[in-house]
């Protein structure tokens, strides 16, 4: 397994953390997704050969908000 976090921005509020954590969630490899509002990330644990930081970062994206990967 490994791990990133990603640096999110446009998240306001409790909700906004949950539908990330749960669309992260939802994908497939990714074995937990933790959503940090305060701090603007996303540590993301999650099997190499089904997703990437880059697809990680697709699905914040998708979701509605900006995000890069981080190492």
């Amino acid at each position: 397994m490994e791990k990133t976090l990603l640096k999110v921005s446009g998240m306001t509020c409790g909700n906004c953390v949950k539908k990330l954590e749960t669309v992260l969630n939802g994908l497939d490899g990714v074995q937990q997704a933790k959503v940090d509002l305060e701090n603007g990330a996303a540590k993301v644990k999650y099997d190499e050969s089904k997703q990437s930081p880059e697809s990680l970062s697709r699905a914040v994206s998708n979701a509605g908000y900006q995000t890069e990967p981080t190492k």
